[in-house]
């Protein structure tokens, strides 16, 4: 693609979040994370994000994010979070965020998946953004188990798959992406450092 052209016929050029290698998240558009480990990838997301991240969570929660264990991935003073008392408005704050530009990243974790109209209407409230502040914001869903909300730009999976020699080790797994097909590495933790492998080069390590 010829971006000094995009440039030309004032298309904006986006740069995507880049999270790890191999990990994209596009601007201007909503993602979904799920798995048990996926507030870690959310974490991921945030250390790779510059700015402030708004993070957007169930006031009857019982799991909340501590700021000791946030604080080796990412600084917790970064965090704005929000806790509204009603299901119905944890999509519309993530959708009010989006939409002013204020934040680079906006994470919404969920109790349930939501419908494809309540997608479409974050998709398009990113794109307003994207004019209205330092550039298009990325909205974030977690959704619990396996996941599936319809119309995401793409959905992430990340499940612990620890050694029993005390190896930090996750399966994550791109389930969904418009422009990419599936695909599946080994994420590692070491020395402080995390790092992706194809899964066929360590295939014993999460059998």
């Amino acid at each position: 693609m010829d971006i000094s052209a995009l440039a030309r016929t004032g298309t904006p050029i986006r740069s995507p979040l880049r999270v790890l290698d191999g990990v994209t998240l596009a601007a201007g558009r909503v993602h979904e994370m799920c798995g048990a480990s996926r507030h870690l990838l959310a974490l991921l997301a945030a250390a790779a994000s510059e700015g402030p991240v708004l993070w957007i969570a169930p006031d009857w929660s019982i799991d909340r994010l501590n700021p000791d264990g946030m604080a080796a991935l990412v600084g917790p003073e970064r965090f704005i979070f929000v806790s509204p008392k009603h299901p119905v408005d944890l999509l519309w704050t993530l959708e009010e965020s989006l939409r002013s530009g204020a934040v680079a990243l906006a994470i919404a974790e969920l109790p349930e998946l939501p419908g494809l109209t309540p997608i479409r209407r974050l998709h398009l409230a990113a794109e307003t953004g994207a004019g209205r502040g330092h550039g298009a914001p990325v909205g974030v869903i977690l959704t619990p188990e396996e996941g599936g909300a319809p119309g995401v730009e793409s959905r992430w999976h990340l499940a612990a798959r620890h050694g029993i020699r005390g190896e930090r080790i996750w399966a994550l797994s791109r389930r969904r992406a418009r422009s990419l097909p599936p695909a599946n590495w080994i994420l590692e933790r070491e020395t402080g450092r995390f790092t992706l492998s194809p899964v066929d080069s360590k295939t014993q390590a999460v059998g």
